[in-house]
């Protein structure tokens, strides 16, 4: 065998890979680079590969198949790779290199990656149309798949009975119970599931759904025929952002169909065309999600220590592949999808710049607002105008058109500047103050990674993440969404404008789905004599506002006239209809207090649906509303909750102001087992605590801070609240003069003063429009409230050093504060929690499906942003602050 020393020091270095990778997308890229790095005449490898195939997932619980990592130089390298990797990891390794022979033949690659895709037995029409797509493209995928299925028995159709159970007619679930029981040949069942249930097996059908779309149970279809297609919902969300009709039509085939040819056209026409920037951000959102944090790379070490910057690929594997990409780019060529950059001898010519260039394409810093993850123009001409092979370029080619094709832009906010890494990280020595539990995420592919925000018990092993079941966005996507959760996707139809939501069972896929009213996305706006399309968003005065399907939905916000005289400055309050800014509270049938009856008649509430007085003062439960039964007795509890829909268009008062439960006999330290419900946590925080009233930002007065953070309200001052807050520049402040604010938590921040508050804070602020219209039509099957949003939102913040509290304005604007949790936060600290905030506004503007496919945020239409700035980097040590200390002091005595 002909082998060089470089692929040679490979084969440790790979083996020792498959021992470690748990996530399925990191083998499978790894895995399908494979061709480029270890060519065919490495036979050894190769052939040690497929003949331990059969094997690999049935001998043992390792892989007794890893006579592979014999291979490997290195005796510890061998040991540990034996020893190292589940036999279902393995598997999807083994599957990903017989997939890898498909190369750029996309339909043969995905029929064969679907043998792999589960750990049951593949089905026979699986295996028939890796047969039919890929005997002419690659006799040795066809014999590796070969290699594999041999050895799994055939499936059992008892296997597919709770498919039954999606029949909407009760003898059709009977009939198809028994008919799977009795029968075994696929055409005997589907000809019995005809006749019994008397449809043919249409897709849409529920029953027919779970047979022909799902991974696990048998594929009833004909076995001559290639399986139903697959869907991948988040892309299919992403292929109405392309800006020509030839890239959507690309994307809408690789996101439903998967055509022979439509990928790799993607690639040559899309995936480079600065005209669809939209398109291929939004893809790299769902593949690789941008996260703040970098470390653990041996080859990329520069791109380590950088606590607060984003990176959509920061993992061992794409380490490797720009150390590998290097040793390939130094034979004298680039190869890219549409052309091949020749040049000079890089490890002569500019290597350490190089090497900079190979692991920002791997790593994928992700930069502010477009997320993008191209090397800035300038860079990219200065690197091949030095080291570029002139002599091989193309008739007209020159560094300057490469350049334009491949990273047309200098904006900082659009493009990676290679200076930032050819130096170490400054951070190395302060990486501790944020860290980042979920990046890279330890859990199976099937789980998402949530941050612990619920602390650990003295004396019991905790980890800082938690791995939570989720469900694939289709049956063709990788990208998860937490179990239960609500999701809106585009109607398999792919028509623009019409969604369907569904919910993400325990079954680990999207059911129960419900088609949504459709809209007509080709429907513009008129604003200041210009038409503005769906989805644009643009200023009316003051005013933000976005156009949806021919409807301009613009903020309540109260505007001062730029031409207007000082005094007409001085009068102004801010407050919607000009109202006085006297603090009268009133408390609306949504739970929401405002400062006077005046602002809730303006803002559109009726006589009949208000109180006088705060939501938190009045007691919705007396007399008890709550039912009463001679067998079981119902609590009234005072709720928290501000619903977001319109009262009477789902929203009632019981699920704003209170809640009914079961009278428990349980003790204070029992209701603690609830982690995840903060508002019961209050019952016993007041029992440790002396209560000190606080006013919280949306206007309500709370008896302790920690009853605020409860609510998920940060608070503005001390005291009973008494003032209106700010709410625009030119604002009469009267109401903030008599109101002592407390220090900032940090000397080293400029920050920022939340709408309608009194007093700064350091923070990152969201002020988020959203689309009434739709939030009534999703609270229509369940109410949603600023607690449900918060919910979500807060599953983004990756970093447990930051958290999020928010309300809603007076203005009916959402707005959310992401802040350090410690009393004294460092300047990282508060530089991460902008970053976070950062992230989520750009997903929100760019209407990202990784946020705004879950329900109710696929109703936010933009999003503003301010964040505090840092100016200082001398601070005080960390200390903690008073709720995050009696968080501790109730873990003490949880177990109690």
């Amino acid at each position: 065998m002909i082998c060089n020393q470089s692929q040679r020091a490979f084969l440790p270095l790979f083996c020792l890979q498959l021992a470690t990778i748990r996530s399925e997308s990191r083998l499978k890229h790894l895995l399908l680079r494979l061709p480029s790095y270890c060519p065919e005449s490495l036979s050894e490898l190769w052939i040690c590969i497929n003949n331990t195939l059969p094997g690999a997932s049935k001998k043992s619980d390792g892989w007794v198949g890893l006579g592979c990592c014999e291979l490997a130089i290195s005796a510890e390298c061998r040991r540990d790779c034996k020893q190292a990797s589940s036999k279902n990891d393995i598997a999807k390794v083994l599957g990903s290199v017989c997939c890898s022979y498909a190369g750029r033949h996309t339909n043969c690659r995905e029929y064969c990656q679907a043998i792999f895709r589960t750990d049951s037995s593949p089905t026979v029409s699986q295996i028939n149309a890796v047969k039919e797509y890929c005997q002419s493209i690659s006799p040795q995928l066809i014999g590796c798949v070969a290699n594999y299925t041999k050895s799994y028995p055939i499936r059992s159709p008892i296997d597919s009975l709770y498919c039954c159970d999606r029949a909407e007619e009760a003898h059709c679930q009977t009939a198809c119970k028994r008919i799977l029981r009795t029968m075994s040949t696929e055409q005997e069942i589907m000809e019995g599931l005809i006749s019994e249930c008397g449809s043919q097996p249409l897709p849409q059908d529920p029953l027919w759904q779970c047979f022909l779309g799902s991974a696990h149970p048998p594929t009833i279809s004909d076995p001559e025929s290639p399986p139903i297609a697959k869907m991948d919902y988040a892309k299919l969300h992403c292929c109405f952002k392309a800006n020509t009709s030839s890239c959507r039509n690309m994307c809408l085939e690789i996101s439903t169909n998967w055509g022979t040819q439509t990928w790799q056209e993607f690639d040559q026409h899309c995936e480079y065309n600065p005209a669809e920037m939209d398109l291929i951000t939004c893809l790299a959102d769902v593949r690789e999600p941008c996260q703040l944090g970098c470390k653990d790379l041996s080859y990329c070490t520069n791109f380590n220590n950088r606590p607060t910057e984003l990176f959509r690929s920061c993992n061992v594997q794409s380490d490797q592949g720009a150390m590998n990409d290097f040793r390939l780019w130094s034979n004298g060529t680039i190869k890219m999808p549409f052309m091949n950059i020749p040049v000079l001898d890089i490890s002569r010519c500019q290597p350490e710049m190089w090497k900079t260039v190979a692991c920002a394409l791997q790593i994928k810093p992700c930069y502010s607002k477009s997320r993008g993850s191209v090397i800035c123009r300038s860079d990219c001409v200065d690197i091949l105008t030095q080291c570029g092979d002139g002599k091989r370029f193309l008739e007209g080619q020159t560094p300057e058109r490469i350049c334009d094709l491949l990273s047309a832009t200098d904006d900082p906010e659009r493009c990676i500047p290679l200076h930032r890494y050819l130096t170490p990280s400054p951070f190395e020595n302060s990486i501790e103050e944020v860290i980042h539990p979920c990046n890279p995420s330890p859990c199976p592919s099937s789980h998402l990674c949530e941050v612990n925000r619920k602390g650990c018990h003295p004396g019991h092993d905790c980890l800082p993440y938690f791995c939570v079941p989720g469900c694939k966005l289709g049956e063709a996507s990788e990208f998860l969404v937490l179990l239960d959760s609500r999701i809106q996707v585009p109607t398999r139809s792919g028509q623009v404008g019409c969604y369907e939501v569904c919910t993400c069972g325990q079954s680990g896929r999207l059911e129960n789905c419900a088609e949504m009213p459709c809209f007509d996305t080709s429907k513009t706006c008129l604003s200041g004599g210009q038409r503005k399309s769906h989805g644009v968003s643009f200023r009316l005065d003051c005013q933000p506002c976005s156009c949806f399907a021919g409807e301009s939905i613009c903020s309540s916000r109260q505007c001062v006239r730029s031409d207007g005289s000082d005094e007409d400055r001085r009068l102004f309050t801010g407050l919607p209809c000009s109202c006085a800014d006297h603090f009268v509270p009133v408390c609306t049938c949504n739970g929401r207090t405002y400062p006077s009856a005046c602002v809730a008649r303006c803002v559109g509430f009726k006589d009949n649906q208000f109180v006088f007085g705060s939501c938190r003062s009045i007691d919705p439960c007396s007399p008890n509303p709550c039912q009463r039964s001679h067998a079981i007795v119902f609590k009234c509890e005072p709720g928290s909750s501000v619903c977001l829909e319109e009262c009477g268009q789902g929203c009632s008062v019981s699920d704003c102001l209170f809640r009914c439960h079961t009278v428990s006999s349980l003790q204070c330290h029992m209701i603690f087992r609830n982690h995840s419900n903060m508002l019961i946590y209050y019952q016993c925080w007041k029992l440790l605590l002396k209560p000190r009233e606080v006013c919280g930002h949306n206007g309500e007065t709370y008896s302790t801070v920690c009853e605020a953070f409860s609510d998920r309200v940060a608070v503005d001052y001390q005291g009973r609240c008494h003032a209106v807050g700010v709410l625009s520049e030119f604002t009469s402040d009267s109401g903030c003069n008599a109101v002592p604010c407390p220090p900032l938590s940090s000397q080293a921040c400029n920050p920022v003063t939340p709408l309608g508050a009194c007093c700064p804070v350091c923070a990152g602020m969201l002020q988020i429009l959203w689309n009434k219209a739709q939030m009534n039509s999703f609270a229509k099957v369940n109410p949603v409230t600023v607690h449900d949003i918060l919910k979500i939102l807060r599953l983004h913040i990756s970093v447990p050093q930051c958290d999020i509290f928010g309300y809603l304005s007076i203005d009916s604007e959402l707005i959310f504060l992401i802040v350090p949790v410690d009393q004294q936060p460092t300047p990282l600290q508060i530089e991460a929690c902008s970053k976070e905030a950062e992230k989520i506004d750009s997903l929100i503007n760019s209407a990202s499906p990784t946020l705004v496919s879950q329900v109710p945020l696929s109703a936010f239409l933009r999003s503003e942003l301010q964040l505090s700035t840092i100016s200082s980097a001398a601070l005080p040590p960390l200390s903690l602050s008073l709720c995050v200390f009696s968080s501790l002091l109730l873990s003490l005595t949880s177990d109690l």
